[in-house]
């Protein structure tokens, strides 16, 4: 299975801020649209980052309530790491765990295409997992 995979199946929405907008702002968008993670962009629709609600939260750690109102690229992570559509699920698992992030952009000749989250990708695990085993059942009860 690949990225292609998820992608047919989630679409190639992306929630997106400016780095400009404060961060009082991206906790209600992240909060209304109940997701974790939001992509940073620039000029051209390129990523310049990621703000997740743990970014928040260390922001407000360390600068308390005032953080709210630090604008959003004070707090991103700007290191984002990305995949393309034919990368395996198996391999973004790894990267994810490894790099210790739930969401990665997927980029398809330089375009942002969609987003992938940990949770995208053990859904889709989940399902590749149970149609195995259902055909193993049928594969045991022919035989």
């Amino acid at each position: 299975m690949t990225v292609k995979a998820i992608l047919a199946a989630k679409g190639g929405d992306v929630v997106s801020i400016e780095p400009t907008a404060d961060l009082a702002a991206a906790a209600k968008l992240l909060a209304a649209r109940r997701i974790g993670a939001v992509l940073v962009l620039g000029a051209a629709r390129r990523i310049v980052g990621i703000l997740s609600e743990r970014d928040i939260v260390r922001a407000l750690a360390e600068l308390g309530p005032g953080a709210l109102q630090e604008t959003v690229s004070t707090a991103m992570t700007r290191n984002v790491a990305t995949c393309g559509e034919d990368e395996t699920i198996s391999n973004i698992m790894e990267r994810m765990t490894a790099g210790k992030f739930r969401h990665m952009p997927v980029v398809i000749e330089g375009r942002l295409a969609g987003i992938v989250s940990i949770g995208d990708v053990v859904k889709l695990r989940v399902e590749e997992m149970e149609a195995e085993s259902a055909a193993l059942r049928d594969y045991i009860r022919t035989a």
